[in-house]
């Protein structure tokens, strides 16, 4: 149901183990891109001789009859906020040009180069991943394949835009992004990938700049399930044991009958419902049923929630001395938290508790959540310059997958479209530490939905 075709970690890694292309070939075709066409506007750094050495060294590795990992000579990226060492971290922003250079890579960036993942560049976002639409005015907004050639173009989704843009245009093979409040799965289901989003406490952070220190975390952009199971479990360091589809017809799951399709437009309704039809017809029970927490969560986070309180906690003093070289529509946001007291803190600590676990009770009886990742297509670029469109438009791309990384949930997103139509994901969700379960029910409806 893809509109793009791309190759898949697994095709390229038996390519290279059979020596019909090479890890220096990859990579010199991935800066080609890079370095040309959209790649100023989706990467902030490439690493051209950094790549190309480490590349030529997982040349002659591989020559011995050494092979690192599934990622070993394949070009990955990383979003602009994970710490690369000898270079800046700017998280897309001009905020922290004179800020010294890493000393070390971050934690996970360093496991990627220990597999012989070939680290591109920095990919382009959301300044300090404070949006879900990807739009950036300090390096430009890197543009959906969807129908780019129309106007402006559309956007990316956010904040990990050039991560998207990155695969979809075959700068690398897959990229690694954050998730705070969406910001994998948004732009992988407005590009047409796939993308994951881990229970937060399973990959490290050390190295990586913060935007809210209770709900980040980090995950994969790729071309498919089996791509971002690999990726995740060389994050985590564990060992990757192949994901085995879960049988369909063993599934029930739950499809909120509120909130998540809330101004969905017509394309959206209509990708979901057939995803949803051609799930019922291989045997999965579909139980739809209202999820009353999910229409709490606008109260609980109405003064901000935790990423305003700690976005403020982090950027006080960088907005105290260069206020006005922020995105005005990322800064204003962040002032929120200046508002909130230690007291109403302590108080959204306790209301999340409660909140996970009347929503665990609840999908105590399911094997994970289905929904729409998000309820609309990609908007264009123009139309998000009115300031109400802007913030209306990114409530909107936010609500569904903020409701997991709120839950401290893991969950997948999938495209759902017919070929040659808008890019639609579809979101398969569950409570924190169900991460095999979600891959594994992933990969059985990834293999229907590709038929």
């Amino acid at each position: 149901m893809n509109n793009f075709a791309f190759p898949s970690l697994t095709s390229l890694s038996h390519a290279l183990d059979a020596g019909s292309t090479t890890s220096v070939q990859l990579t010199q075709q991935a800066l080609a891109r890079a370095n040309s066409g959209e790649g100023p506007q989706v990467y902030t750094q490439v690493f051209d001789e950094q790549a190309l050495a480490a590349a030529a060294a997982a040349d002659a590795l591989r020559q011995a009859g050494v092979r690192r990992s599934a990622v070993d000579g394949l070009p990955i990226s990383v979003k602009d906020l994970f710490d690369i060492k000898g270079r800046p971290t700017r998280a897309g922003s001009v905020i922290l040009n004179d800020a010294p250079a890493a000393l070390d890579n971050a934690r996970v960036v360093q496991r990627l180069i220990n597999a012989g993942a070939i680290i591109i560049g920095t990919t382009n976002m959301t300044e300090f991943a404070y949006s879900g639409l990807g739009v950036n005015p300090h390096y430009g907004t890197p543009r959906n394949p969807w129908e780019r050639t129309i106007g402006e173009g559309r956007i990316p989704g956010g904040s990990s835009s050039g991560a998207a843009v990155s695969v979809t245009d075959a700068m690398a093979v897959a990229a690694i992004g954050s998730d705070t409040g969406g910001s994998v799965r948004i732009p992988s289901a407005l590009c047409g990938l796939t993308g994951f989003k881990p229970t937060a406490r399973r990959i490290p952070k050390e190295g990586i700049l913060p935007l809210s220190s209770t709900l980040d975390s980090i995950g994969p952009l790729a071309a498919s399930v089996e791509c971002c199971a690999i990726l995740d479990a060389l994050m985590t360091g564990e060992h990757y044991t192949p994901i085995a589809p879960k049988p369909l017809e063993s599934l029930r799951l739950l499809f909120p009958s509120n909130a998540v399709l809330d101004g969905a437009d017509d394309h959206v309704a209509a990708s979901y419902a057939h995803a949803l039809s051609l799930l019922s017809a291989a045997g999965v029970s579909i139980v739809e049923q209202a999820v009353p927490p999910f229409d709490q969560l606008p109260d609980i986070n109405a003064q901000g929630g935790f990423i305003a309180a700690e976005a403020w906690a982090w950027h006080r003093q960088l907005i105290a001395d260069k206020a006005d070289a922020y995105d005005p529509r990322v800064v204003s946001r962040m002032l929120r938290g200046k508002q909130i007291s230690a007291a109403d803190y302590i108080d959204l600590l306790h209301r999340r508790e409660e909140w996970i676990q009347q929503l665990q009770t609840q999908l105590a009886d399911f094997d994970a959540m289905i929904m729409p990742t998000v309820p609309v297509i990609a908007p264009t670029i123009a139309e998000l310059r009115d300031e109400e469109v802007y913030h209306k438009t990114n409530l909107l791309l936010l609500r569904n997958p903020t409701f997991i990384n709120f839950l401290d949930g893991c969950a997948l997103s999938l495209p759902c479209h017919a070929p040659g139509t808008a890019p639609v994901g579809v979101s398969i969700a569950a409570a924190g530490g169900q991460d095999r379960t979600v891959l594994a029910i992933a990969k059985a409806v990834e293999t229907l939905l590709q038929r």
